[in-house]
């Protein structure tokens, strides 16, 4: 039986292997465990530590790796040390890491460092800040790549990833988004209390290359909203650089009648408020990669999702708030055709299927460089 370890920081993260996780942890060949840390272990987030419990995986461990938002090398640091010492006391077979975290850089250098064949999850891709260093450093300490769309493949094999080595298995969460097991919205609106007949959902993160910036930006951010008319589900931002000041200046929607404000939400009830929203406003990568699949018109505000996958269905905008505005009091289609640029839902069967593959287990740990 081979043990296959996972390590998630973030419940933006955790959505995107659950389904792996999942369906690995009923395949009578593999034995998972997930390493808990980060964002899944602070109160001001919500606590979502919570959320991995909640899946009934018997080998989850915590650890907590912060620092403070403005350390984001120390909390590296502190990853890799956590880390080793649990790789070395249960021995996997394979370290399954997701996106451009800290934690899943620290859990590749771990990996490639103690020759453990280490899984990345969605590299490849792009965007506008220092995610993109994270994202590419970490696909370069693996040797596996588990990729969304032809076009990340053809980024690794551009940054001299072998091409036997990188697979194209779709956006793991797709699985999630299409499954009979969501939550109707009666049932997250009772479990949340949101009364709302219609809204609009808001995530807005820092963009750490712009931290100095942000509080400024996201004051622009909520006047456009508190002058908008509409009602707005809010989910807190990740806790990069910035994150306080973005909080800061979210107290003043506390007691309005037109926002409730949640550290987190469960991701199946997330994807159950988006799918019935009006639209998505902020910088998160859920209007990115998520909403075009429900049809949900978004709002991408700033920079930070620079470079990434873009629809005819997303409208980008300035931090301004006369602009922001605009848009909010436009009249938003909502686009008839979903897209199927990240997969069609079946990432969990995909990811198995190359892992019953003999030969991946015997992939040479010496990276090799393949020139163009």
């Amino acid at each position: 039986m081979k043990k296959i370890a996972f390590l998630t920081g973030t419940r933006a993260d955790f959505g995107k292997i659950k389904s792996l996780l999942l369906a690995l942890d009923k395949h009578e060949d593999y034995e998972v465990y997930v390493f808990v840390t980060g964002m899944h272990l602070l109160a001001t987030y919500g606590l979502t530590v919570i959320e991995v419990e909640r899946t009934g995986l018997s080998n989850i461990h915590t650890f907590s790796n912060h620092t403070n938002e403005a350390s984001m090398d120390l909390t590296l640091a502190k990853t890799i040390e956590g880390f080793s010492d649990y790789v070395k006391d249960i021995q996997p077979d394979m370290i399954v890491i997701h996106g451009d975290r800290v934690e899943a850089l620290a859990g590749a250098i771990v990996g490639s460092l103690n020759n453990i064949l280490v899984a990345h999850i969605e590299g490849g891709e792009v965007s506008g800040t220092i995610d993109e260093l994270l994202r590419h450093a970490t696909s370069k300490m693996s040797h596996l790549h588990f990729v969304s769309n032809n076009q990340a493949r053809a980024r690794l094999i551009q940054m001299g990833e072998l091409p036997e080595s990188v697979y194209e298995i779709g956006s793991p969460d797709v699985d999630i988004m299409f499954s009979d097991n969501l939550p109707t919205i009666d049932e997250v609106k009772r479990y949340y209390e949101i009364p709302f007949e219609e809204y609009s959902v808001v995530m807005f993160h820092p963009v750490t290359t712009e931290a100095h910036y942000m509080k400024a930006y996201a004051q622009q951010f909520v006047n456009a909203l508190l002058e908008s008319t509409r009602n707005y589900v809010v989910v807190y931002p990740n806790n990069d650089l910035g994150s306080s000041h973005i909080l800061e200046v979210y107290k003043q929607l506390d007691n309005n009648d037109r926002f409730r404000l949640f550290p987190s939400i469960r991701f199946e009830y997330f994807l159950t408020l988006l799918k019935k929203s009006e639209l998505i406003i902020g910088n998160s990568s859920a209007g990115i990669r998520e909403a075009p699949y429900y049809g949900i018109p978004t709002i991408n505000v700033g920079t930070r999702q620079k470079n990434r996958a873009l629809h005819s269905h997303i409208i980008n905008t300035s931090y301004d708030k006369e602009a922001i505005l605009k848009q909010l009091n436009s009249a938003l289609k909502h686009p008839e055709v979903v897209t199927t640029s990240f997969g069609k839902g079946d990432s969990a069967q995909r990811f198995i299927k190359t892992l019953d593959n003999p030969s991946v287990w015997t992939r040479n740990h010496q990276k090799q460089f393949r020139d163009i």
